[in-house]
């Protein structure tokens, strides 16, 4: 065991958050300290004496907040996930606070949830599955196609979009993908790397699987959808700002997108991860959205597995002694700003 005198700060902990890193802080000796809520400045105050906080996709560490952590003495942002578009990075370097997250956690997760998202919009499984248990047994409206042959279009082929190639090309699909450099050991397998513009154009289906940044905020909106086949299926397990809502709202009701499935949604950190069944829900855009019979969403639940929660918890650990340990930080995220 490494006895790690350092105290970690917890921010968004659910409890099996808990469960994962109490488990893995076997191997390390940390103190820890968890809250359900979110980091934000309503709650900076509340921390005392810790030498990291580690934070989730929707907790806001923006330049006041990181001002207020170097005031208090914090010394690492850790981030128990792969973006870090969250995150104030040059704040956190005018302030010598390093910035770590986790590239990868397994990345199979997220792409067998993307085909999961598919086959139920495609099959219908969740309405045939509500429809039998009233003992109606018509398959009248849960019409599907099959994916075999189908082209299906990748946008982003790092770890989980590698992923989700290589299983779609288990299902006989021709796959085209688009990235910025292409993967050979993609190619090699029969993936075909095109132009942005030619993916959108022929495939029908897209599964996006690239970082939120500048260059890709919004990648889908108003132009780009009527690029897009009639009736194309839609998929976005990475974050909710690639998609512009309100066009894809505008393209369900002219029947352009035929198919939405959403793991993350652009406004999600006043709705995700919590329990609002019993609330009035004040978010007219996700509304509409889950109105819609071809639409599914689900919250933030592509990770949510047993081998990713495990591999979270261990890398951010490992992340955070390599820090109390001044040694180089192998998933420093500042080198990738």
């Amino acid at each position: 065991m490494l006895i790690c005198r350092m105290k970690i700060t917890f921010f968004s902990s659910q409890p099996y958050d808990k469960i994962a890193f109490n488990k893995c802080n076997e191997n390390f000796g940390f103190e820890f300290e968890f809250y359900e809520t979110h980091l934000g400045p309503h709650i900076v105050n509340v921390i005392e004496k810790t030498d990291a906080v580690c934070v989730f996709v929707n907790d806001k560490v923006n330049a006041e907040v990181i001002n207020a952590l170097a005031a208090k003495g914090v010394k690492t942002i850790a981030l128990r996930c792969a973006g870090f578009n969250n995150v104030d990075i040059e704040a956190a370097k005018a302030n010598d606070i390093k910035v770590c997250r986790v590239p990868a956690y397994s990345p199979e997760a997220v792409a067998e949830h993307a085909v999961a998202m598919i086959l139920t919009l495609n099959r219908k499984t969740h309405k045939a599955y509500n429809r039998v248990r009233e003992q109606n047994f018509s398959l009248n409206g849960l019409l599907g196609f099959n994916l075999f042959e189908k082209t299906i279009g990748v946008i982003g082929t790092g770890n989980i979009g590698k992923a989700f190639c290589k299983i779609m090309l288990g299902f006989g699909c021709r796959v085209i993908a688009f990235d910025l450099i292409a993967n050979r050991d993609l190619e090699a397998i029969g993936v075909e790397f095109l132009p942005l513009m030619d993916v959108l154009k022929d495939a029908d289906i897209i599964s996006l699987h690239c970082p939120l940044m500048e260059q890709t905020h919004h990648i889908i909106n108003k132009e780009t959808i009527g690029m897009m086949k009639k009736n194309v299926m839609l998929i976005n397990t990475s974050r909710g700002g690639l998609i512009d809502t309100k066009a894809a709202i505008a393209a369900l009701k002219s029947k352009q997108i035929g198919y939405l499935g959403i793991d993350v949604y652009e406004q999600e950190e006043k709705l995700f991860f919590r329990d609002l069944s019993a609330n009035i829900i004040e978010d007219d855009t996700i509304q509409r959205l889950m109105s819609f019979p071809n639409v599914l969403v689900t919250a933030h639940q592509a990770f949510f597995t047993e081998e990713a929660l495990s591999q979270i918890a261990n890398t951010t650990l490992i992340n955070i002694h390599e820090f109390s340990q001044q040694e180089i930080l192998t998933n420093k995220a500042a080198q990738l700003a």
